[in-house]
């Protein structure tokens, strides 16, 4: 789960007059998912109405019910500053979890607090990485535009699986792409060899999305 030694940012839009709500207008509501001091106080943080005034708890439990059935794992040798961007588009598509490899320590800045919401484990090498997919049932797929990779527009993701990211720059390791049973890359057009993990990581959770969700639950 979230590793504690190093805190989130301050809330999205905590000191921006006119982002979220004011206080909670009337009579409170007697739900005990609702936060009091969000209603006497208003409600500014980066979470969509239907959250609004719950307390963290709650909305990690109701996320918790409706998770989908993907993981997302990126491999943190360097200490790469893309994780951030990967637990906030976790969040967005309501991963299971995800999983660093590697360093513990990550810059939370860009998750823009969803890392209070997304579960997020820790492994020290790839191995760890695998008794879990085994343990859980999940297919391990790998991400990387490497010879043997199939595109991911043309295949078919498995529903229960790890998503399986390199570090920005010299991609997966040699273990982590031998632990892979599919390996995908995305199609490119332009005169780059690669694209940004981060960017990379939105766009394989979102053909999960495309292959596997439930449209109709979508906010």
């Amino acid at each position: 789960m979230r590793d504690e030694q190093e805190p989130g940012p301050t809330e999205w839009g905590s000191d921006q007059p006119g982002v979220g709500v004011g206080p909670w207008p009337g009579p409170w509501p007697t739900d005990d998912r609702f936060d009091p001091e969000l209603l006497a106080h208003g409600d500014h943080r980066n979470v969509v109405d239907h959250y609004r005034y719950w307390r963290r708890e709650a909305i990690v439990a109701d996320l918790d019910r409706r998770r989908h059935d993907f993981h997302v794992a990126i491999e943190n040798f360097q200490h790469d500053h893309n994780i951030g961007t990967v637990v906030r588009s976790a969040n967005a598509f309501l991963a299971q979890a995800v999983h660093v490899v590697g360093r513990r320590r990550w810059n939370r800045r860009g998750a823009m607090v969803t890392d209070r919401y997304q579960h997020i484990r820790h492994h020290t090498g790839i191995g760890g990485l695998v008794h879990f997919a085994r343990d859980h049932g999940l297919s391990i797929v790998a991400v990387d535009n490497t010879p043997g990779a199939v595109r991911l527009e043309r295949t078919e993701l498995p529903r229960r699986c790890v998503l399986l990211f390199g570090q920005e720059g010299p991609g997966l390791t040699d273990g982590a792409r031998d632990a892979a049973e599919l390996v995908v890359s995305i199609a490119q057009f332009g005169s780059t060899r690669s694209m940004n993990a981060g960017v990379a990581a939105g766009i394989v959770m979102h053909a999960w999305i495309q292959q596997h969700a439930d449209m109709n639950t979508a906010w």
